[in-house]
C-alpha cells in the first residue's frame, strides 16, 4: 500500500500535480497523530464495554447460550458424537464469538479443530465437520458488536448501538449461506468410504479425555430442543421489530445492555463491582495495545488516499456497486475484511473519523456493519488449520467467501432499508 501510494503521488508530483508528495507528507505524519487520538478516545467506551461483559462471562451466559445451542449443533454435525469434547469446544467458541468476545473465541476454536482432528483419518485434509464449522465461525452470528458499538461512541456518534439491528441481520445471513453452501459442497466433494467407516474407532478412543474436558467446560447437559427454536423464533422476532422500528429502539439499547448485564450478573450472585473492575482494565489494555495497528493501517490508508492511488484503485469498482448501495469509500472495507482484522478496523476507523463521512452516515453505518458482522477469513483459516496441520482444505473457501459475500448482501439490505 505504502509503495502504490508513493509511486502514484511521484508520477503525479512529476507530470500533473505539483504539491502531491508535500501533501503526502503532511497526511503521513497527521494520519500517525490521529490514529493515537483514536485509541486514545477509545479507552472509555472499551473500558465501559469490557466491564459488562466481564460480569455477563463470569454470571454463566457463555455457558447459558452453549446450552441453548447444543441441540442445534449435534443436527448440523452428525458425524461429530455428541459427546465429542469437539462439540462442546465448537458451541463455546460460536456463543463466544455471538457475544463479540474474540479473544475468548479463539482458543476454543483452535480447541475444537484438535479434537475434530482426532476423528480426522486422512490427516492434513479438512473433513467436512471442519469445513463447516470454520465457514459457521467466520460468519456466526452476531448479538454484540461491542467493538464497533465503542469507536461509534468515542467518534462521536449519536446512534452508536445502530448497528445491532443492522449487524444481526447481516451475520445472521451470513451464517445461513455458509451453512448452505457447506452442505451443498459436501454433495462434490465426498469424504471417502475408508475414513468413513473408521470414524467410529476415532470416536471411541480417548473417553477419559472427553470427560475431562465436558467437565472443564460445564456443558454436558443442554435445554430441550424447544427451548432452543423458540430462542431462535425470538431473535427472528427481534430482528423484524428492529427492522421495522429501528429509530425508536436504538436509543435503548445501550441502556438496556447497561442495566441487563448488571441485573443478570446480581441475579446470579456475581460481586458486579469487582467482575466490572476486572474487565475494565482488559479493556483499557486493550484500547492501548490496538495503537501501533492503528498507526500502520491509518497511515497506509491516508497515503493511498492522498496521493490518488486509491481512487483510481476504487473507481472503476464503484461504477458498478454504488448504484447497488456500495459507495466506493466502502470498498476497501468490504475487500480487506475477509484479509486482515486490523486492516479493516484501521480502515473503518479513518472512514468513520472523516468529517466527509462520519459514523452517522450511511456510509458510516455500512462499514460499520460490515465490521461488526463478519470475521477475518483468511486468518480463521490460517490460525484454525494451521493449528491442526491441514493443507488440503477442500472446498472452505466455497462457503468462506460466499458466506462473506452474502454478509455484504446482507448489510447493504439492511443499512439501505433503516438509513439509506
Amino acid at each position: 500500500m505504502v509503495v502504490t501510494a508513493f509511486g502514484v503521488g511521484a508520477l503525479r508530483e512529476l507530470f500533473s500535480s505539483p504539491g502531491t508528495m508535500q501533501a503526502l507528507s503532511a497526511q503521513t505524519l497527521g494520519s500517525a497523530n490521529q490514529s493515537v487520538q483514536l485509541a486514545l478516545g477509545l479507552v472509555g467506551a472499551m473500558a465501559l464495554f469490557l466491564g459488562l461483559m466481564k460480569v455477563a462471562e463470569k454470571g454463566g451466559l457463555l455457558t447459558i447460550l452453549a446450552r441453548l445451542m447444543r441441540p442445534l449443533l449435534v443436527r448440523l454435525f452428525p458425524s461429530v458424537p455428541a459427546d465429542n469434547p469437539a462439540m462442546g469446544a465448537m458451541i463455546l467458541n460460536l456463543s463466544a464469538n455471538a457475544l463479540g468476545l474474540g479473544n475468548a473465541a479463539t482458543p476454543f476454536g483452535i480447541r475444537a479443530m484438535q479434537h475434530l482432528d482426532c476423528l480426522n483419518l486422512s490427516k492434513g485434509t479438512a473433513t467436512k465437520a471442519m469445513i463447516l464449522f470454520l465457514a459457521i465461525n467466520t460468519s456466526s452470528v452476531t448479538l454484540l458488536p461491542t467493538g464497533v458499538i465503542a469507536l461509534r461512541s468515542s467518534l462521536g456518534s449519536a446512534n452508536p448501538a445502530g448497528i445491532l439491528p443492522t449487524t444481526l441481520f447481516a451475520s445472521l445471513c451470513s451464517t445461513v449461506v455458509a451453512v448452505v453452501l457447506a452442505k451443498c459442497c459436501e454433495r462434490f466433494f465426498p469424504e471417502s468410504s475408508n475414513q468413513k467407516a473408521r470414524l467410529s474407532d476415532a470416536h471411541n478412543s480417548g473417553d477419559g479425555e472427553k470427560k475431562d474436558h465436558l467437565e472443564e467446560m460445564e456443558i454436558g447437559k443442554s435445554y430441550p430442543l424447544w427451548t432452543s427454536l423458540l430462542v431462535l423464533f425470538l431473535l427472528g422476532a427481534f430482528i423484524v421489530l428492529a427492522v421495522l422500528y429501528g429509530q425508536t429502539i436504538a436509543p435503548w439499547i445501550i441502556p438496556g445492555i447497561v442495566v441487563g448485564l448488571l441485573g443478570f450478573g446480581a441475579y446470579r450472585g456475581v460481586h458486579t463491582y469487582e467482575a466490572f473492575i476486572e474487565g475494565a482494565k482488559e479493556g483499557f489494555d486493550v484500547a492501548l495495545k490496538i495503537i501501533p495497528y492503528l498507526v500502520a493501517i491509518l497511515v497506509a490508508v491516508a497515503m493511498l488516499r492522498t496521493s490518488g492511488a486509491l481512487g483510481l484503485i476504487v473507481a472503476p469498482i464503484a461504477a458498478w456497486t454504488a448504484p447497488l448501495g456500495l459507495p466506493g469509500e466502502a470498498i476497501p472495507m468490504a475487500l480487506l475484511r475477509p484479509l486482515s482484522g486490523s486492516g479493516a478496523y484501521g480502515v473503518m476507523a479513518s472512514i468513520l473519523a472523516d468529517p466527509a463521512v462520519g459514523p452517522d452516515s450511511y456510509t458510516g453505518y455500512l462499514v460499520s456493519t460490515l465490521q461488526g458482522s463478519s470475521e477475518t477469513t483468511f486468518y480463521v483459516l490460517a490460525v484454525y488449520f494451521g493449528a491442526v496441520g491441514i493443507r488440503r482444505i477442500r472446498y472452505t473457501l466455497i462457503a468462506a467467501l460466499g458466506a462473506d459475500l452474502a454478509g455484504i448482501v446482507g448489510a447493504v439490505i439492511a443499512c439501505r432499508y433503516l438509513y439509506g
